[in-house]
């Protein structure tokens, strides 16, 4: 049967979901139909602030999903929402990429030997603010647009349109932007920097990707085919993170880092939250015990979508891992360093 997968009509989009798609045709035995929606985050200009923030990229295809226009959709997992979508269930977390930041500078600068006074552009205010405290020397532009776009401002780029008059201007010295991006869009060679998690944190879920569906599970094979791609370290890791911002009450726009990685039967999650302007950060970090799954089919890893065995109790932890270091910087007053 045709299995119709959402996506957005960026690059990077049409990448990521081409993937994803000939995964679950070879898993699924499916053919495969995409479905390319248009979003809020593709259609207005403006910062991710002013747009919003969480969400503004995915609601449009969870419309596409809900009205039947298709079966799945496939995002980036940290511009999902937090909180739960009525209809929808997060069927398959695949593996992650590299989840850490890079620049892409001119003359293969470094973030340490780039200049004082260089120009970086990022769209995303935790980086912004991390790299102001990492920085502050530097000059942070606020840029939007994809890929190609944000490489294509940096002096010397050779990325860029076919017409020269509507090529971006060359008026930075490097960008940063995620490794996992770049590493699916085959553009490592832009990479001059890769960017330690002490220095720069990265998004809640980055580079990992979310394939949701409808909870009613309307789509024969399709469950089981989501349990094959889902992958249990991401999708534990993810959960931590998550639930640290929503007990932060913080979206994708906010200057927070998190990370979390799991070791055995260990999850360690790492958190910073940064004043926008750099001038403080406040980096706490926790470690929980997961329970392994139970047995019931397959590895037992399924996702909520059919599953078959249990990881309820391991999916319990890593939330409640994130809930107890989100308290801990809570309490620390990183209520007061979001807001400054």
């Amino acid at each position: 049967m045709t299995l119709r997968v959402g996506t957005r009509g960026s690059a990077l989009a049409r990448t990521q979901t081409g993937q994803v798609a000939d995964e679950l045709a070879s898993i699924g035995g499916f053919a495969i139909e995409l479905v390319h929606v248009r979003t809020d985050g593709d259609r207005l200009t403006g910062s991710l602030a002013t747009l919003g923030g969480t969400g503004v990229f995915v609601t449009a295809l969870r419309e596409a999903l809900l009205d039947g226009r298709c079966d799945v959709a496939v995002h980036s997992l940290k511009d999902l929402p937090t909180g739960p979508a009525l209809g929808l269930t997060l069927g398959a977390v695949p593996p992650r990429e590299d989840p850490r930041d890079v620049l892409c500078a001119r003359d293969g600068l470094t973030l340490a030997t780039l200049p004082p006074g260089s120009r970086v552009g990022t769209g995303s205010p935790r980086r912004a603010a991390q790299l102001r405290a990492a920085r502050p020397d530097l000059e942070i532009v606020d840029i939007r647009g994809n890929v190609d776009t944000r490489l294509g401002r940096v002096v010397g780029s050779t990325v860029g349109t076919a017409h020269a008059d509507d090529r971006p201007a060359r008026d930075l010295d490097g960008v940063v932007l995620a490794r996992a991006g770049l590493a699916r869009l085959g553009r490592l060679d832009a990479v001059t920097d890769t960017l330690a998690p002490a220095t720069m944190l990265s998004a809640a879920g980055q580079g990992a990707l979310a394939i949701e569906c409808r909870a009613t599970d309307d789509v024969p094979g399709l469950a089981a085919a989501l349990a094959t791609l889902d992958h249990r370290p991401t999708r534990l890791a993810v959960l931590a993170e998550r639930a640290l911002l929503a007990r932060l009450e913080a979206g994708c726009a906010a200057p927070v880092g998190a990370l979390a990685v799991i070791d055995g039967s260990t999850l360690t999650l790492d958190a910073v939250v940064t004043r926008t302007d750099g001038t403080a950060a406040l980096r706490l970090s926790a470690s929980a015990s997961v329970p392994e799954a139970t047995a019931g089919g397959a590895d037992g890893t399924r996702g909520p979508v059919g599953t078959v065995g249990s990881d309820e109790p391991a999916r319990d932890a890593a939330v409640a891992l994130g809930h107890t270091l989100a308290d801990q910087l809570l309490a620390a007053g990183a209520g007061e360093a979001m807001t400054a």
